[in-house]
């Protein structure tokens, strides 16, 4: 009787190993996992690269940038890859399109905002 009982409580009395259920009730909360992924991290983030791919290849000569390392200059000459950047008066440098984070404009009217 002890022994029917603990058995039964192991799930081993019908000799079918109790209840199993649907196998694919497993998978929901992955799938509900995932799609909380997609629409919170991943979208966004292709939808940004998608926003800055799309600035950079607008770029033209006389916009104002910044750089991701926080540079501010203007674009004076352009090449496929790269475009040359004056920082200063008579001080110009070349650089990856891809480094390029925002034009300028962008940045000051977030500083205008902070004040």
């Amino acid at each position: 009787m002890l022994f029917d009982n603990l058995a039964f409580a192991m799930g081993g009395a019908g000799g079918a190993g109790g209840a199993q259920g649907n196998p694919l009730g497993a998978f929901v909360p992955l799938i509900l996992m995932f799609a909380i992924f997609y629409f919170l991290l991943i979208r966004p983030q292709q939808k940004k690269a998608k926003q800055h791919k799309e600035m950079i290849n607008n770029l033209k000569i006389g916009d104002r940038i910044v750089t991701n390392g926080g540079i501010y200059g203007t674009i004076v000459r352009m090449k496929d890859q790269t475009v040359i950047v004056e920082i200063a008066e008579k001080v110009q440098v070349e650089m990856l399109r891809n480094t390029v984070a925002d034009k300028a404009e962008a940045f000051e009217k977030l500083e205008k905002k902070g004040k």
